[in-house]
C-alpha cells in the first residue's frame, strides 16, 4: 500500500481531532507536532535539489 502526503494529512487531522475531543489539553502539542511534520514534508524534497 502506497501512502503519500495527500492521503496522510487527512488521516492525521482526523486522528488529532479525535484526540483533542478526548484530551483537550493535548491541543497545543498536537498542533505543534502537526505543523512541524507538514513543514518538514514540504521542505524535504527541496533540500537536496
Amino acid at each position: 500500500m502506497h501512502v503519500n502526503i495527500i492521503m496522510l494529512q487527512p488521516l492525521v487531522a482526523l486522528l488529532f481531532g479525535i484526540l483533542i475531543l478526548i484530551l483537550p489539553r493535548l491541543l497545543n502539542y498536537l498542533i505543534a507536532i502537526y505543523l512541524i511534520l507538514v513543514g518538514l514534508a514540504g521542505l524535504f524534497p527541496h533540500m537536496f535539489t
